[in-house]
């Protein structure tokens, strides 16, 4: 499939840090982290149907019983929402990084077999690599994977067989990959899967597509690009906000391309030049790419 050209305006949107982009019963759905808000948006509504939270959301899943498991700021909490995206029900499941203040929750995803994989982040100034990676689930609880610390944990997502986790410290410009074991939380043979080429550009989310290619959004270089199960390059699509963050696939055809951009981080000049920042883009794929989104089991 070629890959080269510029993405589209899909919603006008004005997110401060928008990120985990997921298309689930038949809705967009992303986080606005810095804003503490959850977004939610049907394709040819004029409207985005939002629902504001007690903290900030780095990540989240659907769970089978029609809840929601968030990721908020230092603790991972089952949601319920009423039709009009309000929040009925917030139970806190388990701390994350109590005893270290520096630290946040951010990207996160379901791996193939229903658990919830997420990692945190280092809100000091330093940017010391303090941040680690977990597996969660309601019968073994929370599991800390024996990755690398980082600074930024990113671009988690799985192979089809959901045997190869993907993952990066964004401050790395590296996305490396490891064999993964669902049931015992394991990790061994890690490995680099792609060294990013460009000085500016800086790994945020990824998505594995239905022919086993990892698209990955980089930010400060307004792109979202499509790599091989080999890690080569295949393509990259532009948008019209340097920071990109976190791209999906879906759609009712299951194939459409989605993706989440950010302010955080434009001064005053990069804002009046880039207006949209903040806004959703995407484009229609030349075929089915989309792998639907495993749910938490809850």
């Amino acid at each position: 499939m070629k890959l080269d050209g510029e993405l589209e305006l899909v919603l006008p949107h004005g997110a401060t840090l928008g990120e985990g982009l997921l298309w689930q019963r038949g809705r967009w759905w992303w986080t606005d982290i810095e804003a503490s808000v959850l977004h939610a948006w049907r394709p040819g509504q004029r409207t985005v149907e939002s629902c504001r939270l007690p903290d900030r959301l780095g990540s989240f899943a659907h769970c089978r019983s029609g809840r929601l498991l968030l990721g908020l700021t230092k603790r991972l909490a089952i949601a319920a929402l009423d039709d009009a995206m309000t929040l009925t029900q917030l139970q806190t499941l388990a701390a994350v990084d109590a005893a270290e203040p520096r630290t946040r929750i951010n990207d996160g995803r379901t791996d193939r077999r229903g658990n919830f994989v997420f990692g945190t982040l280092n809100e000091a100034r330093d940017k010391r690599a303090i941040a680690s990676f977990y597996q969660f689930s309601m019968q073994h609880g929370m599991r800390r994977l024996a990755l690398p610390a980082v600074a930024i944990a990113n671009s988690i997502c799985f192979s089809l067989d959901g045997r190869t986790m993907y993952f990066c410290d964004t401050l790395s410009q590296r996305i490396q990959q490891c064999d993964y074991d669902a049931e015992t939380a394991q990790v061994d043979n890690l490995r680099l899967f792609t060294q990013l080429d460009d000085a500016g550009a800086w790994p945020d989310g990824s998505v594995i597509d239905a022919e086993g290619c990892l698209w990955n959004a980089q930010w400060g270089a307004g792109r979202v690009a499509r790599y091989d199960p080999a890690g080569m390059l295949m393509g990259v699509l532009t948008a019209p906000a340097a920071h990109t963050t976190c791209p999906a696939l879906g759609g009712d055809g299951m194939d459409e391309l989605l993706l989440t951009s950010a302010r955080s981080g434009l001064g005053r000049d990069a804002l009046a030049a880039q207006p949209l920042s903040g806004s959703l883009f995407g484009l229609r794929l030349p075929q089915a790419l989309a792998v639907p989104e495993p749910l938490f089991e809850d």
